[in-house]
């Protein structure tokens, strides 16, 4: 399963040129992910009131093309693997009125506790994700 989110490109993201600045797609893939996780029926907020965190340990974004001020973007989200302690989620960025593919990418997140330390996901919330899981076919 993937979840697309789609938004117009804001001024403050892009330079003079009226090009997106790398540092925005971090912020749009983690819109996208909290999408995904509300749209599967596991938001953030939840799993944190449960005592636990999927902190950030990795990001890899490869960009492909330029997006621009006022052009509408797509960010595509899917996990692409469960393990006991983390979480891996994949992206893709798309230009949404061309479908020209912008920049791909993947972060990694671990589960910890309230007090910093590494913990398992709770078997609630790694059921969840699990069953989510994008397939090869």
């Amino acid at each position: 399963m993937s979840i697309e989110t789609t938004f117009h490109v804001r001024y403050a993201e892009t330079d003079q040129m009226g090009v997106v600045h790398h540092s925005a797609y971090v912020v749009w893939i983690e819109e996208g992910r909290s999408a995904y996780m509300r749209a599967i029926g596991s938001d953030y907020a939840e799993i944190e009131r449960s005592g636990y965190f999927l902190t950030v340990t990795e990001i890899h974004l490869r960009y492909l093309a330029p997006a621009h001020y006022g052009e509408r973007v797509t960010i595509r989200t899917w996990l692409e693997d469960v393990r006991s302690r983390t979480v891996t989620f994949a992206y893709e960025a798309v230009q949404a009125d061309t479908g020209q593919l912008l920049a791909t990418g993947q972060s990694q997140h671990v589960c910890i506790d309230r007090n910093g330390r590494v913990a398992v996901i709770p078997p609630r919330w790694r059921n969840i994700l699990a069953q989510n899981v994008k397939h090869e076919t």
